[in-house]
């Protein structure tokens, strides 16, 4: 019988608001954000630091900065995009049917995407999975922990601060935290062999630099969710 405890559940969504972008609303949150990751100490005892350490600067950087920092690190260049198809078959055609694939998968959870971003977009993902019971939440993530390992090392390349994030999503992932070769901020399609997460999908979804928020929300009985 699957598990049913959620001991990560408030860490995830925690992790999926800092990895969003930066706006008001974000920075207005910061001090519940900390109080949830220390109050779950779902993360290891440095990385729970690490983490702090990161929502304390956050929180003290000036706000254009914060926003300007997060474009020029996750909306310039494919390398560190936070919509994991991007690093599997880039500008495909079979990107399509791998959203579609997600998106099922979120449905036959009795869930319905919703809002301005594609649902592999790295926040919502992690969203999704803090709806899941542990053991399927670790395994779910794992399944796209080699996307992850190129994220964080493109980020560390750039010494980025939020490559600590994305350590921390690799740990509840139960993945090693490692670098990994990673390929110029070119097109990927040709440059991975790794096997795609979900069939394999990619999209350029972030060339905005405004916020763009996200929604995962439970359906009603009756509007046709799975049993």
């Amino acid at each position: 019988m699957t598990s049913t405890v959620h001991r990560q559940r408030l860490t995830l969504r925690a992790l999926a608001a800092l990895l969003s972008y930066p706006g008001a609303e974000l920075r207005a949150a910061l001090p519940e954000i900390a109080q949830a990751l220390d109050a779950e100490q779902a993360l290891p005892r440095a990385r729970l630091s690490e983490v702090g350490r990161f929502v304390r600067r956050l929180a003290r950087l000036d706000p254009y900065a914060a926003e300007a920092r997060y474009v020029d690190t996750f909306d310039r260049g494919r390398s560190t995009s936070l919509h994991l198809f991007e690093h599997v078959h880039g500008d495909s055609r079979e990107r399509g049917p791998a959203l579609v694939d997600l998106k099922r998968t979120y449905e036959q959870a009795g869930l319905s995407f919703t809002g301005a971003e594609l649902p592999d977009y790295l926040p919502a993902v992690l969203e999704f999975a803090s709806t899941q019971p542990d053991a399927l939440a670790r395994a779910f993530l794992g399944e796209m922990a080699h996307i992850l390992k190129a994220i964080f090392s493109a980020l560390v390349a750039r010494r980025s601060p939020y490559a600590t994030l994305v350590a921390a999503v690799l740990e509840l992932a139960g993945s090693r935290v490692e670098r990994v070769a990673i390929a110029d901020d070119a097109p990927l399609d040709e440059a991975w062999e790794e096997p795609p997460a979900f069939d394999g999908c990619s999209t350029r979804g972030q060339s905005s630099d405004a916020a763009r928020p996200i929604a995962i929300v439970r359906r009603r009985a009756n509007a046709g969710a799975p049993a």
